[in-house]
């Protein structure tokens, strides 16, 4: 099967060809179809298997068929996503994609300026990726008007859902026109985001090119049981242990994040951080330099978990684990990328027992654990399985104590013996 026989039109095919793109994934050949129809779509596909691509080249290809001329303050198409990192990452996909059509496209989210985002809106744009925060206040402001939009996308909606845009979500969705064509496209899809699916999508496709949940089975996954304190000291004693040449670094807190990019600089370790303190300057000069390879090692919390699309990453570490279960499947989804293998290394503690189960529940899978020498943890890590069970071990009868009449005989003897 071939891109053009979805019915792509050939300047958006000769654009795939340049970018050596030859058969459309599973998720692709399912949804591209559907989308140039005008239905609605629900997908759900691994992370790495071309979601973006899915939505993208279809939603180009209606925006110039249709030619609808631009008003000033609008956007024919809305693509919403959870992180400023994600934002870019599918924004450059619509410019890629999209290499010589005419359209207007641009990308809007908060920790920059909005003057030049309301600036940009005058004229109108065909196509704009934003977040929720952000693209509500450009609203608020008059600088943007829902009136002609016809397609609106819910990229990683679920995660939208975990970062608390509940309220920025049903305040868009109230504004938006009723009839229009909506798209959700995740890797995970958790049981609220069905039910929201369930009220704004129309009789949807809906697709699933894997089992809810799952990992790439090209990842090698396994875990490190490591008392919490000696965590920095093992992921250091790895890097160095397996020598991998680039890692992608996940941490809890932005604290985490500080101290183990400071453990790193005193050795002498190439090292950059990307957290919600940093400036997004700051933080997608982060990204470029660990992209261009001028950095070793790259320490995210997880606004970074989804929006990363790095060619070749050979390892994700959890130095912890996350707290919600399906950011595990978005972070060890940063390997393993477009049928590329990958490993993913998890370091866990006694403390995190129960994420653990968590994500072994969801992944229906039991992460194998390898104990690294001179690194046993004094505080042991219960056993786990893929039924989200702790496994407790059984405790040791107790001896039987002696009975007092015995004890005393026993004293007797001793003295008489003296």
């Amino acid at each position: 099967m071939s891109f053009a026989s979805l019915g792509l039109i050939d300047p958006i095919a000769r654009t795939l060809e340049t970018l050596e793109y030859k058969n459309p994934t599973p998720v692709q050949a399912q949804a591209i179809p559907a989308v140039l129809a005008g239905r609605d779509v629900m997908a759900a596909a691994q992370t790495g298997t071309g979601k973006t691509a899915g939505f993208a080249l279809p939603l180009l290809q209606r925006l110039v068929m249709e030619g609808t001329p631009l008003a000033s303050n609008t956007a024919r198409a809305l693509v919403l996503v959870p992180t400023r990192e994600l934002a870019e990452q599918v924004h450059t996909s619509f410019q890629t994609y999209g290499a010589g059509l005419p359209l207007r496209t641009m990308v809007a989210y908060g920790g920059v300026s909005i003057n030049p985002q309301m600036m940009r809106l005058r004229k109108g744009v065909d196509l704009l990726v934003a977040t929720p925060g952000r693209l509500l206040d450009l609203h608020r402001q008059n600088a943007l008007k829902f009136n002609a939009t016809q397609m609106l996308v819910l990229d990683e909606a679920d995660r939208m859902l975990d970062l608390g845009f509940s309220r920025e979500l049903d305040q868009v969705l109230a504004a938006l026109p009723k009839k229009r064509q909506t798209l959700l496209f995740s890797a995970t899809f958790s049981d609220p985001i069905r039910a929201l699916a369930a009220k704004l999508l129309v009789d949807p496709l809906s697709i699933e090119t894997a089992p809810r949940n799952t990992t790439v089975k090209a990842i090698r996954q396994w875990a490190v049981p490591v008392d919490k304190k000696r965590k920095p000291e093992l992921f250091l004693h790895l890097l160095k242990k397996h020598g991998w040449g680039q890692v992608l670094a996940f941490a809890k807190t932005r604290k985490g994040v500080d101290e183990l990019v400071a453990l790193l600089e005193a050795k002498r370790i190439a090292v950059d951080a990307i957290h919600g303190d940093k400036p997004q300057p700051a933080r997608l000069r982060a990204l470029e330099r660990f992209k261009a390879g001028e950095v070793k090692v790259l320490v995210a919390t997880d606004v970074a978990a989804r929006g990363l699309d790095i060619d070749d990453l050979p390892v994700v570490v959890n130095v912890d684990l996350p707290i919600v279960a399906e950011d595990y499947v978005h972070r060890t989804g940063r390997t393993g990328r477009a049928g590329a293998s990958g490993e993913a290394v998890s370091l866990v503690c006694a403390d995190e027992v129960q994420q653990l189960a968590a994500i072994e529940m969801l992944t229906k899978q039991t992460l194998k654990r390898v104990e690294e020498s001179g690194f046993e943890p004094d505080h042991r890590v219960p056993e786990t399985n893929a039924s989200g069970q702790i496994v407790k071990k059984p405790k040791k009868p107790k001896k039987p104590k002696e009975a007092r009449g015995e004890q005393r005989v026993v004293t007797e003897d001793v003295r008489f013996r003296r």
